[in-house]
This record gives C-alpha cells, sequence and structure tokens, in this order.
C-alpha cells in the first residue's frame, strides 16, 4: 500500500506513545516519482520527483524548522535491499534528530507546513515511510 500522508491520528498515536522530553529520531524511507505531480499546483516548473524532494521540499521544511532543534544525522541513496517484501524499494534514506516529538510535531502539524511544504511531498513521492525513534536505554 503506498502512502504520502501524515495523519493527524497517527500524530496523536505517537505522541501518545513516545516519552516526553527525550530526544527522538525520525526515519524517512522514500521513493520518489519518475515526474512530480503537482495537480494543485499547475503552475510550478516540471521536475523529477528526486529534484521536486531536494530542491524544493527539503528547503522549505528548513525555513519551517529553523530555529528549532532539529538536525540531519543521515541522508543517502538505498542502493540495496537485503530483507524486505517483494515490491518494497526505497531510492533514499534520511534519519533526522529532534529534541522531542512536540519539535517535529510543531512543523509538521502547522498550517504553513501544510500549504509550503506538503505540496513538494506529495508531488515528489510515489511512497514513503515515517517512523519515530528513541534511544534504547
Amino acid at each position: 500500500m503506498k502512502t504520502r500522508e501524515i495523519h493527524l491520528d497517527a500524530l496523536d498515536a505517537a505522541e501518545r506513545s513516545l516519552p516526553p522530553n527525550r530526544p527522538i529520531y525520525m526515519l524517512n524511507l522514500l521513493r520518489y516519482r519518475d515526474e512530480a505531480l503537482y495537480d494543485d499546483r499547475p503552475g510550478e516548473r516540471p521536475c523529477t520527483g528526486r529534484e521536486a524532494w531536494r530542491e524544493r521540499y527539503v528547503p522549505a521544511f528548513r525555513r519551517l524548522a529553523a530555529g528549532l532543534p532539529v538536525q540531519r544525522v543521515f541522508f543517502g541513496s538505498v542502493l540495496a535491499k537485503i530483507v524486505g517484501p517483494d515490491g518494497a524499494q526505497w531510492h533514499d534514506a534520511a534519519l533526522n534528530e529532534y529534541a522531542d516529538f512536540a519539535t517535529f510535531r510543531s512543523v509538521v502539524d502547522s498550517d504553513a507546513y501544510r500549504r509550503e511544504a506538503a505540496p513538494h511531498r506529495h508531488a515528489a513521492l510515489d511512497d514513503f515511510r515515517l517512523f519515530a525513534l528513541v534511544k534504547a536505554m
């Protein structure tokens, strides 16, 4: 099943299950569209999904998160699947650290995010997964 949305109920459930006031790591698995699909923004210059992600989504996200305790830990290409179901192919993976889940949520649950960043995520991605992680104690 392909997914591109971050749903409010998933954010609520994560917030209830994650320890407050502890750093979290958000693991993103990304599969891009060959060509970005801007249904609701016909004026966008054509580009690949990867270009829409890297050149439009990431800068928009960084603007919205400016001044917040957010740091990129890793971003790179997925070169080989060792274990996983058929069809589970990813182009890139990203790992970002946030001071806590509230910091992450303050960005992705904002009107500015929905207006300035989310349209690029939707256009760029064919499929994606997002996992909230905490370090084992």
